[in-house]
């Protein structure tokens, strides 16, 4: 029996096989098929696959409505707690230029009339005397309220840089990245120890979300008053001044340069300018409240000469307590030096996607800068969640998640059997910190092999790609 001639159950219009009427039926259908807007998804090769959006009256993901507000609730009840008096003084967590206790030892010196530069151990900018002590809160629940709303406006930030990349005013994303930020442990725990660590990576993420957005002014200002907190976040400023030139949208996999995107080079030195003035207004505001300019080599000046050796998660500290006098002049050069060579290169390389240069080159300040804390990779790690195109491409995840867990793990307790038990001592602790900072690297070298990887686009079966 012929098959279109058997008979079936399916309601539906009947044609004989071969009739006219079968035929137009038939061309009917594929032209409906070829017509579908399931069929118009198309992918270049070598292009990310696309993000699927949210749409209105989906409700297949926790809405940012809700979400945000819980994960910013819970933050807030976690700092209402006794965990930051536990914290506030772990070394971990904080530094000596970014210690709460630094901080409030400066203000209550500033606020009897002595000049707390003079004692050498307050290495806070001068800003921070003004504004604590008579707008913003530095103990109590308003402490508590004025560090989690830092943490929520950098979440939020961070939302909305990966808005403007993707050309979307929302999208499914937006909970998770609130949460990869929110949620880090990396970010969370130097909050609440109220490291002032944090409000440097809001800055960073507001210099960043402003110059996505296309708005020279804010974000430059922002750059630069981060900048006059952290002077080694000036790493930042080549990335950001070419984003402002550019669209942030994913570039990674059809690399081209800049002239071939035709960006007027001419408004480089305006926005340059427009930088050094904030920065110059941010320093003179700060010698006016300090009343002389002794705060810059307690502040600016640590930066380059390393006067505070307490231990922290970088690698600074443990190799200047080793090192002679007479070599330390040298050696401080490298390291500071060392810091700056790997703006060119992997500003030149990205240059048609300056956003994943300066999202390279946080992965490298929070690895390599002389006072880090755990806040600063965990801002590189969070905004892992903004490039979701290059996860096909990395090379070693789990090995890298791995490594962190096993830092993360050790440098607690090392620290602890060291300062606090003495059972250890600093070669147990540096150790800890090396193994953090070879897990930091390798996320950090699988970034960007990543962010190079998928220009090269799949893999064929008579090619391979390697590396010379």
């Amino acid at each position: 029996m012929d098959f279109l001639s058997a008979p079936t159950s399916i309601e539906g219009p009947q044609f004989e096989p071969g009739s006219n009427q079968f035929l137009a039926f038939y061309i009917h259908c594929v032209q409906s098929l070829h017509t579908s807007p399931f069929f118009h998804t198309t992918v270049e090769v070598g292009q990310p696959p696309p993000v699927e959006l949210s749409k209105p009256g989906r409700n297949d993901a926790p809405h940012l409505g809700i979400a945000f507000p819980a994960l910013v609730a819970a933050r807030l009840l976690l700092s209402l707690t006794s965990l930051p008096d536990v914290l506030k003084d772990n070394h971990l967590l904080s530094s000596a230029l970014t210690s709460y206790s630094n901080l409030q030892e400066g203000i209550y010196l500033f606020q009897n009339g002595v000049d707390p530069y003079s004692g050498g151990s307050f290495r806070h900018s001068p800003i921070f005397l003004s504004l604590f002590t008579t707008l913003l809160p530095v103990t109590g629940a308003g402490s508590s309220i004025l560090w989690t709303l830092c943490d929520a406006v950098g979440a939020w930030a961070l939302i909305n840089i990966w808005r403007a990349r993707q050309r979307v005013s929302s999208s499914q994303r937006d909970p998770l990245i609130a949460a990869m930020y929110l949620l880090n442990p990396y970010v969370c725990l130097p909050s609440l120890a109220r490291s002032t660590s944090s409000f440097e990576n809001t800055l960073m993420l507001l210099s960043l979300m402003f110059a996505s957005q296309g708005r020279v002014s804010a974000s430059l200002l922002s750059l630069a008053f981060l900048v006059h907190l952290s002077l080694s976040s000036i790493l930042i400023l080549t990335p950001l001044l070419l984003l402002l030139l550019i669209d942030p949208v994913s570039r990674l996999a059809s690399p081209k340069s800049l002239r071939t995107l035709g960006v007027d080079f001419r408004l480089l030195l305006p926005n340059l300018g427009v930088f050094l003035l904030c920065f110059c207004t941010f320093a003179v505001a700060a010698t006016l409240v300090s009343g002389g300019w002794a705060w810059i080599p307690q502040t600016w000046g640590a930066n380059l000469t390393l006067p505070d050796l307490t231990p922290n998660t970088g690698l600074w500290w443990y190799f200047f307590t080793e090192m002679f006098d007479h070599f330390r002049p040298f050696f401080l050069m490298v390291f500071s030096v060392h810091l700056l060579i790997y703006i060119a290169p992997i500003c030149i390389k990205f240059q048609y996607d300056p956003l994943y240069a300066a999202f390279l080159l946080i992965g490298i300040l929070g690895t390599f800068k002389a006072y880090p804390t755990l806040s600063d990779p965990g801002l590189f790690l969070s905004m892992i969640a903004i490039f979701p195109e290059v996860y096909p491409h990395l090379r070693h995840p789990i090995v890298t998640g791995l490594l962190h867990l096993h830092a993360a793990l050790l440098m607690p307790l090392f620290n602890q059997l060291w300062l606090n038990q003495g059972t250890g001592n600093a070669n147990f602790y540096y150790a800890s910190t090396l193994v953090f900072a070879c897990s930091n690297g390798a996320a950090l070298i699988d970034c960007m092999w990543a962010g190079l990887r998928i220009a090269i686009g799949e893999e064929k079966e008579e090619c391979a790609v390697v590396q010379e």
